[in-house]
């Protein structure tokens, strides 16, 4: 049998049910339905009861989380020079981490399990450390800045108040080659604008993909705009970066993923295999080159096929995100 403690509500003394009233003082529902009041029941007590628990934890649930924030006022502080090294060089910072900005941003990273070394809130958006940070580990450091110094600090023309660094998860070549199960690897290859990264790795995730190797000139997928761009793909797909200590060459990966069975198809804005007959059921990797001078000769001479996608002849080509996606879906088309 449920108790009146199960339900929230105080004990029953002398046959009296005796609960607490909005002001906080025992309220006789016995005496008060005699008087003629409105029959109070047994669930608009626990209402009340729970009404006033859930009011009390959010008060301190927020009162916590603006307790945690740490106010800042210099453009010195080691964490502030960071974040702005961080966005500006649109790189790793020293010690490895990431700068993303934005709430729904935040929440991707959150949801993707990556590491936060630091949480930064503008000051006037105070409000979003009582949503953001119950989510984050209390070890992690969460700073308030001044309005100006925070904007001075993130890349967004209109800021939403808040930023952070985050570990990313880091990949290797053959962390890609052991998922061609998932879909056709992809290589980018001297793709410039962040826009297009953003969509093709937005798509990737979409559609399913081994995993994505940027080549030599292809934009930093630490840029703002390809992180937002990819709404949090960028966190979760396997990422292989042609840059910095473990830099691949396209040749070198070309010869590696031969090895493997994998079949290097390049796309092309006109001449090919049409993509509705192209295969792509079997393990494949293929490459999108710069939006205005496609691939390199080198490289497109070791390609084992070309494809295109049919379009008017009016249009010289179509823009690299959406080229990639489109391949990308018919290559999921072809797998079910």
């Amino acid at each position: 049998m449920m108790t009146h403690k199960q339900f929230g509500v105080h004990a029953i003394h002398g046959g009296v049910n005796r609960a607490p009233s909005l002001d906080g003082h025992p309220l006789n529902v016995d005496r008060a339905n005699r008087k003629g009041h409105n029959k109070i029941t047994l669930p608009q007590l626990v209402r009340v009861s729970s009404g006033s628990i859930l009011m009390k934890k959010i008060s301190e649930t927020a009162y916590s989380s603006r307790d945690r924030l740490r106010r800042i006022e210099g453009k010195h502080n080691p964490l502030v020079k960071q974040l702005r090294q961080a966005f500006s060089h649109a790189d790793l910072t020293e010690s490895g981490d990431c700068a993303i900005e934005g709430i729904r941003i935040l929440e991707e990273a959150i949801r993707s399990g990556l590491r936060f070394s630091a949480v930064f809130f503008r000051e006037s958006a105070q409000d979003r450390a009582e949503r953001l940070l119950p989510q984050i580990g209390a070890q992690v450091d969460t700073l308030l800045l001044p309005d100006a110094l925070f904007d001075s600090l993130v890349p967004s023309e209109s800021p939403q108040g808040v930023a952070a660094l985050v570990r990313l998860k880091e990949f290797a070549l053959d962390d890609v080659l052991e998922r061609l199960q998932v879909g056709p690897v992809v290589i980018l290859a001297g793709l410039q604008d962040p826009g297009n990264l953003g969509t093709i790795l937005r798509s990737c995730e979409a559609f399913g993909s081994a995993g994505v190797i940027l080549g030599e000139g292809t934009v930093s997928s630490f840029n703002s705009k390809v992180v937002r761009g990819s709404a949090g793909s960028v966190f979760r797909l396997p990422i292989v970066h042609g840059r910095g200590k473990s830099a691949v060459k396209l040749e070198e990966v070309s010869e590696k993923l031969c090895a493997q069975g994998v079949r290097l198809v390049a796309t092309s804005s006109h001449k090919g295999t049409s993509l509705e007959k192209a295969d792509l059921k079997t393990a494949a990797a293929i490459f999108f080159g710069n939006e205005g001078a496609g691939l390199p000769r080198d490289v497109m001479a070791k390609m084992d096929e070309l494809i295109s996608i049919p379009h008017t002849q009016q249009v010289e080509s179509l823009n690299a995100g959406v080229a990639a996606s489109i391949v990308l879906y018919e290559a999921a088309r072809q797998r079910k």
